[in-house]
């Protein structure tokens, strides 16, 4: 295996010491150093910390020989661009059944939300959430109902629900996809998604409001993506609309800005 020469070439990239990398990962730094020499192999238990250290897959990490690697192939590592976003690796997703052996769509309470990021996989804290069915659901794909908060997703008010589909390859969501994207800082948020990973490794989060302004999430920052299927509103919104026409608002929206824009340029 070429993992030993490999973690001394991503340490060095990094510009990082033995000892620094050692103390990040909880480990002895002749244990770390005996890895980089051959002396010793990783446990599987390492590998998965050193995998998710350096953004690197296991098995790259493992089976290729980054020694032959070129300076695009290194700018590739350094963007992030070994991220799993077509899914290829399993992303653990825990879920409940009814007596049929049936899945269930859980519904995350506002109060029990501010847990999801650390409690998405745990069953102790999914079985306690309240469960529900909708029969005309394809019973083929994941489904899970988050609570929205705030004023950005309009005509999506606060105190609604999005039920939403679990995505698997993110490489599938296409520019202007309402979806549910769990964060490691920002936790559940609802927003609509432009596809930036060819070019930056991110998605770009727009709202509806266009008080907010879009930003970037990088993948590394992203736990979980659901794509919006329906919601279920504690009040009867002007106009109803469903995913196509959220979707199509805010592109619509987008567009008068960029044209007022270049309007006061112009005028300037």
């Amino acid at each position: 295996m070429s993992v030993g020469n490999n973690l001394k070439l991503l340490r060095k990239r990094k510009k990082l010491s033995q000892e620094e990398i050692s103390a990040t990962l909880g480990l002895t730094r002749s244990t770390y150093s005996g890895y980089e020499n051959g002396v010793a192999q990783p446990n599987i238990d390492n590998l998965i910390s050193l995998s998710e250290y350096h953004s690197i897959p296991i098995d790259e990490l493992v089976k290729k020989d980054f020694e032959h690697f070129s300076e695009a192939d290194w700018q590739r590592i350094d963007q992030g661009m070994y991220t799993d976003v077509k899914g290829m690796k399993l992303r653990v997703l825990t879920a409940l059944v009814n007596e049929d052996n049936e899945e269930l769509i859980e519904l995350v309470p506002l109060k029990a939300s501010a847990g999801y990021t650390s409690g998405y996989a745990d069953p102790d804290y999914l079985k306690v959430l309240p469960t529900f069915t909708l029969p005309f659901l394809s019973k083929d794909k994941k489904y899970r109902s988050f609570p929205i908060k705030g004023d950005s997703m309009p005509p999506v008010v606060e105190g609604s629900y999005v039920v939403a589909e679990f995505v698997q390859n993110w490489l599938s969501v296409r520019n202007g996809t309402p979806c549910i994207v769990v964060t490691k800082d920002e936790g559940i948020v609802f927003k609509v998604l432009n596809n930036r990973l060819d070019t930056d490794q991110s998605f770009q989060l727009c709202s509806t409001n266009t008080f907010y302004q879009p930003y970037l999430v990088h993948v590394n920052d992203i736990i979980e993506i659901w794509k919006f299927v329906n919601y279920i509103s504690p009040e009867l919104p002007d106009v109803q609309m469903d995913k196509e026409g959220v979707s199509r608002s805010i592109m619509e929206l987008q567009q008068e800005v960029s044209e007022l824009k270049n309007l006061l340029i112009k005028k300037g």
